[in-house]
């Protein structure tokens, strides 16, 4: 995909993000109020506005959708957007949204057992990237507002690429050297 057809994806992408960002925050302001977050949902702790929202979510859309054409690089010969980030963001929309959705109906067991499950997968799947992270963060935006979530996927996704990036290796390099270890015992 050339660097201007792109550049033209993240401009509207980034466009269509500030304008649903911007609406949500209007809605929740004629209508009991923007609220605010404290950390850790502790009294003690500073709280932050949904507000702040919409300025992190536009910028993170902006720098998030960069890294990605970074990523892919500037490529001519491919015509069409990557189909495995497409899923990906996809993938992490879906469990944002989720998650959201049985935080919202009280089921809040299920949220930490999702977390749970997600560190699992960052051991098999690389959910630190930033469409990853953008998904995720899109799911979980119209519940939480825009700074929980960048918090806590900012979390998962260093956990995740520490998983992906240190653990695996470890573990591929451990199974590697037993099965060696085992196929030379066989072989004597």
């Amino acid at each position: 995909m050339r660097e201007r057809e792109f550049y033209k994806i993240r401009l509207y992408f980034t466009a269509i993000t500030t304008a649903a960002i911007w609406v949500l925050l209007i809605w929740d302001h004629f209508h009991d109020g923007v609220p605010s977050h404290h950390i850790l949902q502790n009294e003690d702790l500073p709280k932050f506005s949904n507000w702040l929202g919409g300025i992190l979510i536009p910028l993170l859309t902006w720098f998030l959708l960069y890294r990605i054409q970074k990523r892919i690089g500037n490529n001519s010969t491919v015509s069409k957007f990557p189909v495995n980030i497409l899923y990906a963001f996809i993938a992490a929309l879906s469990f944002g949204l989720l998650l959201s959705v049985f935080f919202t109906l009280g089921y809040s067991e299920i949220p930490f057992y999702m977390i749970v499950s997600l560190l699992v997968i960052a051991i098999f799947l690389p959910i630190y990237k930033a469409e990853c992270f953008l998904g995720f963060v899109f799911g979980m935006t119209f519940t939480f507002g825009g700074v929980l979530p960048i918090g806590i996927i900012s979390i998962l996704s260093l956990i995740g690429a520490v998983l992906y990036l240190i653990v695996k290796p470890g573990i591929q390099f451990i199974i590697t050297k037993i099965s060696y270890f085992i196929s030379s015992k066989k072989n004597t």
